[in-house]
């Protein structure tokens, strides 16, 4: 069985982590898989949202730590890190196109910080997410110290770093780490909900959004107004934007094709 598993309905593509038995834990085939299946859904037209989640009780526990200590399978931190996690976050915030992290259990070490790197979060009330690096006595990766202070400040995001702590969805909500904290029951049409609703908005100026939110964590303010005006100028000649106007004028829902 695959450790990755793909199925696209209605212009969303639903990635899926499938190794329920060590709770969705990254070795090195699960890691080029999701490579590959993240390249496929970026250059398929059909697709025009994504959804990540995980398989059973865990969305991602991080590394199978099995693979690190086992002297013949252990390819190191440098490739491990190289190799597996900075290419899926890179990906994860290139792709042009909204990325959910479905988060259905527990997100633990590079798994939390792979969650975090999406762009909108959600998670059910009985998830926990966990800084876990430290407490084997590792410092946090996958661009965990990137985008945990900028969610929720300097002071938060280093105590949960060292501290290990777990924290749960709904404090995850609270301190603006996630987008939102639902109930277990409501979890599955939440996700399917914002998923459809992400796939029939206008494509191109979401990945333009996605594009302009990405500069800004390093942008100046001189540099972002530059940014702004030039990808407005592109979203204003795109064909969802003229369908949209016309939709506001004519008082009708827009049909938006994602160009």
């Amino acid at each position: 069985m695959s450790s990755i598993q793909l199925k696209i309905e209605k212009k969303v593509a639903f990635i899926t982590l499938n190794r329920p038995e060590v709770f969705n834990s990254f070795n090195r085939e699960m890691a080029f898989l999701l490579h590959d299946t993240l390249d496929a859904c970026e250059t398929n037209v059909e697709v025009r949202a994504i959804v990540l989640t995980g398989n059973g009780k865990a969305f991602c526990a991080g590394q199978d730590l099995k693979e690190v200590i086992d002297p013949e399978l252990n390819p190191g931190f440098k490739k491990i890190l190289e190799e597996h996690y900075n290419p899926i976050i890179t990906r994860i915030r290139s792709i042009k196109k909204p990325i959910i992290a479905a988060v259905n259990g527990v997100a633990a070490g590079a798994g939390a910080n792979i969650a975090l790197a999406c762009d909108i979060v959600v998670a059910h009330e009985k998830v926990s997410f966990i800084q876990a690096f430290s407490l084997i006595g590792l410092v946090p990766d996958s661009a965990g110290t990137f985008f945990l202070p900028r969610l929720i400040g300097f002071q938060k995001a280093l105590a949960l770093a060292m501290l290990g702590d777990k924290i749960s969805a709904s404090e995850a909500e609270n301190t603006g780490m996630i987008y939102k904290c639902v109930s277990l029951e409501d979890f599955e049409e939440t996700i399917n909900k914002l998923a459809t609703k992400l796939a029939n908005m206008p494509t191109k100026a979401l990945g333009l959004i996605k594009e302009l939110y990405n500069a800004s964590m390093t942008n100046t303010l001189e540099e972002q107004l530059a940014l702004e005006s030039k990808l407005q100028i592109i979203a204003a000649q795109s064909n969802d934007y003229e369908e949209g106007v016309t939709a506001f004028i004519e008082k009708r829902k827009p049909n938006f094709n994602g160009n």
